[in-house]
């Protein structure tokens, strides 16, 4: 495996991972402004409401893209696995 080579597949992997995990973060990010401006307009401390809805937005924006998450996994296992042999020499 040359440094090209070795610099591709770890751009690559990169790439996927932030792929997979934007929409989760993003999702994430969205909720809490939108519940810390609830609570800054309404005054209302409360801890766990910031928590709940997060965890409950994020849970189902993982149920949405759950198959598009695992077949993007399965189809990137698969190109590293056919790069098998390239990665020997």
């Amino acid at each position: 495996m040359n440094a090209e080579f070795a610099i591709e597949l770890l751009k690559t992997m990169i790439y996927q991972g932030l792929m997979i995990a934007a929409p989760l973060l993003a999702t994430a990010m969205v909720v809490g402004l939108a519940v810390s401006l609830f609570q800054a307009v309404t005054s209302i401390n409360e801890q766990t409401m910031t928590f709940v809805p997060k965890a409950l937005a994020v849970i189902a924006v993982l149920l949405v893209l759950l198959p598009w998450i695992v077949r993007t996994m399965v189809e990137f296992t698969i190109a590293v696995i056919q790069k098998m042999p390239e990665m020997v020499q």
